[in-house]
């Protein structure tokens, strides 16, 4: 199963936008979820996670202060808050799965699955 990042979109630096992440057929409420992200001509890096219950998170420090990450449980999605954004937080994001049972601590891709198509992200000076 695939999980689908969406909402993103052309957004002026300063600005917010509101990312979910979803899943057809199966509930996010048994996974640690974590978000990341890609811009162009740069290697996939991890932006945040929180962990299956939604009680831990952990966002890197380039966005910590800005994004805020959260479970929804009655939409069964997990979302990404990104407020006062920059222009080099442009890229695509998606959204994967992990199911360590010390959850929102793994930061590598190693660690993830269910990768789908992301969503793109631009933010204008």
């Amino acid at each position: 199963v695939q999980l689908q990042a969406s909402g993103g979109g052309l957004v002026q630096a300063g600005g917010s936008l509101r990312l979910s992440c979803a899943a057809s057929g199966r509930t996010l409420g048994t996974s640690n979820i974590g978000w990341f992200r890609q811009a162009p001509g740069k290697e996939l890096e991890f932006v945040a996670v929180i962990d299956w219950l939604g009680d831990k998170v952990y966002n890197i420090p380039a966005v910590k202060g800005r994004f805020t990450i959260s479970r929804d449980k009655v939409k069964n999605t997990v979302d990404l808050q990104m407020n006062s954004v920059k222009p080099e937080d442009t890229a695509v994001y998606y959204c994967a799965a992990e199911n360590s049972p010390d959850g929102a601590k793994h930061m590598g891709t190693q660690w993830y699955h269910d990768w789908g198509q992301g969503t793109q992200v631009t933010v204008s000076s």
